[in-house]
């Protein structure tokens, strides 16, 4: 019997919106208070979880895959959430980092190779981009649900 729902590069590339909202949802609500509160030994925040996922967006599509310029990703201070940032500045820039991932992709083929090679996978495809931002953000998503969670108890989508 055949999948009668094949998971094609259209489902590859819906998973990773599907992941984006709910980024977007898992800090709903919150005061950067509450979105930067330190609520395990690691001292990872929500907010520094979106301002993470916003340079990891901007490296492998704007840069690795679209070509544009940048400067070395440091993953550490990824998660470093300036003082002047506020819970809507922080989504409003992951929405845009977003949109230009959207448009960097819907203008190649998933086949295609990337222009610059990641410091580790080297050059890959632009599918193997997508499928790596599903994974990186569902896995920040799940960060995300258990920081919620500690924060103001909300759970679930």
């Amino acid at each position: 019997m055949t999948d009668p729902r094949p998971f094609d590069d259209a489902a590859l590339v819906a998973a990773l919106d599907a992941y984006r909202d709910a980024v977007t949802r898992k800090l709903a609500g919150l005061t950067r208070q509450q979105a930067t509160a330190q609520v395990l030994p690691s001292g990872v925040t929500l907010l520094g979880i979106v301002t993470h996922l916003t340079a990891v967006e901007d490296e492998w599509f704007a840069h690795l895959v679209g070509g544009a310029p940048m400067e070395e990703h440091d993953n550490e201070a990824s998660f470093v959430v300036p003082d002047d940032v506020g819970v809507e500045d922080a989504l409003a820039a992951y929405g845009a980092a977003c949109d230009r991932s959207r448009a960097v992709v819907a203008a190649r083929s998933l086949d295609d190779a990337t222009v610059h090679p990641h410091w580790y996978f080297g050059h890959t495809t632009v599918r193997f981009a997508v499928a790596h931002l599903v994974h990186e953000t569902a896995r920040h998503v799940g960060h995300l649900d258990v920081l919620r969670e500690l924060t103001d108890g909300a759970t679930g989508w």
